[in-house]
């Protein structure tokens, strides 16, 4: 038995917004498992941090098929710690898992096939030790394979209960209204799309958030503070210890230069003039879009969330300051 006791107020920490034209409710934050998951991550950090995430009322989880290292660990993990703290509460939970990059050895462990796309699905189910998942998502589109052929494969991924919903990931605004138009045709909507987005990254606006409004799918931007640059942590420079300051990783040091500090800073200036914290405000900054159903947030540290958390309680961006954010972004 668990000794976990969520929250009772939970339900009254955070708000809720229903997804697109669906019933589905998700909070406004939700935890990724991208970082941090892992099988060379600790476990009782990875434990508090899920623990703290559904205390404030973060029901939502999002994993991959190829989230660890190594790929597959952070749903063994993620499975290991649902058995033994969540297992009462799985109908709270939404559970969301993907594939489409890179999982396995060979022709059948990548991209977008049927073959690749329902076997992924059952080794995710497996290593969770789950019957279903809520969301399931193509990753990112196929070049090479028939659209209709991955759009098949969601919807019988939902038809057979494998997944309650059905979503995709880094798709543009063409592919997203095509996607869209397949599984209605197979009688299973499109629910949501995850894509990048952020001050820095703002592909999404022209064409793909209106194109989500047509098709009734909601979005949850992943990346929403710029790998940790729409932190307090670049303020001084680039931190040894930081996403930026190792060899490996997304977030390159060479692409943080005066011009882009200068940003931040400017950006971090915004946020104290109403006492947000930088990553406070960048958030609020993507909630300030209708189209935006939930944040997909990470963390390393428990302290990470409550500070995001903490910052729904600010009220909405005003014209004035998206205006100066805009100012600071162009400048």
């Amino acid at each position: 038995m668990s000794s976990y006791l969520p929250a009772e107020q939970r339900y009254e920490s955070i708000a809720y917004a229903r997804c697109g034209r669906s019933g589905l409710k998700l909070p406004r934050l939700s935890l990724g498992l991208w970082h941090n998951f892992g099988g060379v991550d600790v476990l009782e950090n990875q434990r508090a941090l899920l623990r703290r995430a559904f205390d404030l009322g973060i029901t939502h989880f999002d994993l991959a098929n190829n989230y660890g290292p190594p790929p597959g660990s952070a749903e063994e993990n993620f499975g290991r710690l649902l058995r033994q703290d969540f297992a009462a509460h799985r109908d709270e939970l939404i559970i969301s898992t993907k594939a489409g990059y890179g999982m396995w050895a060979g022709p059948y462990g990548d991209w977008g096939s049927r073959k690749y796309i329902l076997a992924s699905l059952d080794q995710s189910l497996q290593r969770m030790g789950i019957p279903y998942v809520d969301i399931f998502y193509h990753h990112r589109p196929d070049p090479e394979t028939p659209l209709e052929e991955s759009m098949t494969a969601l919807a019988d991924a939902v038809k057979s209960g494998r997944a309650l919903y059905a979503g995709v990931s880094n798709y543009n605004a063409v592919q997203t209204r095509a996607a869209a138009a397949i599984l209605r045709s197979l009688g299973v909507p499109l629910l949501i799309h995850q894509p990048v987005y952020n001050m820095f990254n703002r592909w999404v606006e022209p064409e793909l958030l209106p194109a989500l409004t047509e098709v009734g799918a909601g979005c949850i931007p992943f990346s929403p503070l710029a790998q940790g640059l729409l932190t307090n942590r670049y303020l001084q420079g680039i931190p040894e210890d930081s996403r930026a300051g190792r060899p490996t990783g997304f977030l390159k040091a060479g692409a943080i230069t005066p011009a882009v500090l200068a940003k931040i800073r400017g950006l971090h200036e915004v946020a104290q003039q109403r006492g947000a914290t930088l990553a406070q405000f960048a958030v609020l900054w993507l909630l300030r879009r209708p189209e935006i159903t939930t944040v997909l947030i990470g963390a390393s540290k428990v302290a990470q969330i409550d500070d995001i958390h903490a910052g729904l309680k600010f009220p909405p961006l005003t014209a004035a300051e998206i205006t100066r954010v805009d100012q600071i972004l162009a400048g």
